[in-house]
């Protein structure tokens, strides 16, 4: 196996920067769509076999030139992570836990037989990039700038084997709320047909196929008036796993219950965090299996409290409604329960600068 971990640049001198020369102008962040806008630059950096990761830069954003043979779109060799940039009341720039960003990514990327980024390298360029593009970080409440690193193979080779060469690029958007709903709660599908993930698969990864296979069953929950999807685990079919873009979490008769990490669902960095000041709020949390049953007999007795998923996107989002094998559960009154409302005020009141971060999770830009 090639040494992944060897590289040919170590410190941020070494990144290049092109600034553009034409600025894009800046949509209105007020109830800006999520996903939709670009910032002015982007970071770019190559790996080839034998040399190790080279040529760190930042450019101006643009398309990038493949080959038709690249091997990412042949054999989907890929990953990426999702993080925002905050802008606090006095004007600075913070990330949160973008430590926990970088490792996640590495840990895609040996799954992904993908080399990993160093961690030093990595968190540099995200700086420089945020930095750079700074002005694009909005101020209006609920808005942020999302940050999208992904990795992907671009040999111009057809035939499945792990690549020799990769492109690292880090993009920026200036975003919103991720859900038209904002915080109040959604509706959710339990899906019972199609599996997004098993144990011994890439679940526990971010990369693209785990949300390509994903896509028919949330196009048949939109359809039905659903946000998302709830997916059950890949084997037994009984097991509560993640919603479609989130972790998800049970207030049972006093009690949090999330799905246990065995693999198949994606170890999220606000669900690490919702549950360290759940802990810290003296709140017993149960990472196990859940069955579906026991679920919507808790929503069936009334110990079913509150109910929510956690996600960079969406941060905290409030679930009012799921629906099993066409019948529906009414949570909380289709209301955003106290806790729900209590840990999204505290993740982004940390997140936005607002109040003091005890558990040094804020990473100051600028």
């Amino acid at each position: 196996m090639p040494n992944y971990l060897k590289v040919s640049v170590n410190t941020v001198e070494n990144i290049s920067i092109e600034k553009t020369t034409a600025p894009k102008e800046k949509p209105n962040a007020n109830g800006i769509p999520f996903g939709t806008y670009f910032s002015d630059h982007m970071f770019l950096m190559n790996y080839d076999e034998g040399q190790g990761w080279h040529d760190p830069r930042i450019v101006p954003y643009g398309d990038l030139h493949l080959s038709p043979a690249s091997m990412v779109l042949h054999y989907a060799q890929e990953i990426f992570e999702g993080m925002k940039a905050y802008r606090s009341a006095n004007g600075e720039v913070l990330l949160f836990r973008p430590d926990e960003n970088i490792k996640r990514m590495n840990s895609s990327a040996e799954r992904l037989c993908i080399p990993q980024i160093p961690e030093d390298i990595f968190m540099q360029a995200l700086k420089k990039l945020v930095e750079l593009d700074k002005d694009w970080v909005p101020s209006e409440p609920d808005t942020s700038l999302y940050i999208r690193p992904f990795v992907f193979a671009t040999d111009p080779h057809l035939g499945v084997h792990a690549s020799h060469s990769y492109l690292f690029a880090i993009i920026t958007s200036p975003v919103g709320s991720y859900y038209p709903e904002g915080l109040n709660p959604v509706r959710i599908m339990i899906e019972s047909e199609d599996v997004r993930a098993v144990r011994g698969g890439t679940g526990y990864t971010k990369c693209g196929g785990n949300y390509a296979a994903s896509i028919r069953a949330g196009s048949r929950a939109e359809a039905q008036g659903y946000s998302q999807v709830l997916w059950l685990d890949g084997v037994s079919r009984r097991n509560i796993e993640e919603v479609g873009a989130m972790n998800v979490m049970f207030k049972i008769n006093g009690k949090i219950v999330t799905p246990a990490l065995t693999g198949s669902v994606l170890p999220g960095i606000t669900r690490k965090s919702a549950i360290e000041l759940l802990k810290s709020w003296g709140y017993v949390v149960e990472e196990r299996e859940l069955p579906v049953d026991e679920l919507v007999q808790a929503a069936d007795n009334g110990t079913l409290e509150e109910a929510w998923g956690t996600g960079t996107a969406a941060v905290i989002s409030p679930i009012g409604e799921i629906n099993f094998d066409g019948k529906k559960h009414e949570i909380g009154g289709f209301k955003i329960g106290t806790l729900t409302q209590k840990l999204y005020d505290t993740l982004t009141s940390i997140q936005w600068g607002k109040t003091e971060d005890s558990f040094g999770w804020s990473v100051k830009v600028c």
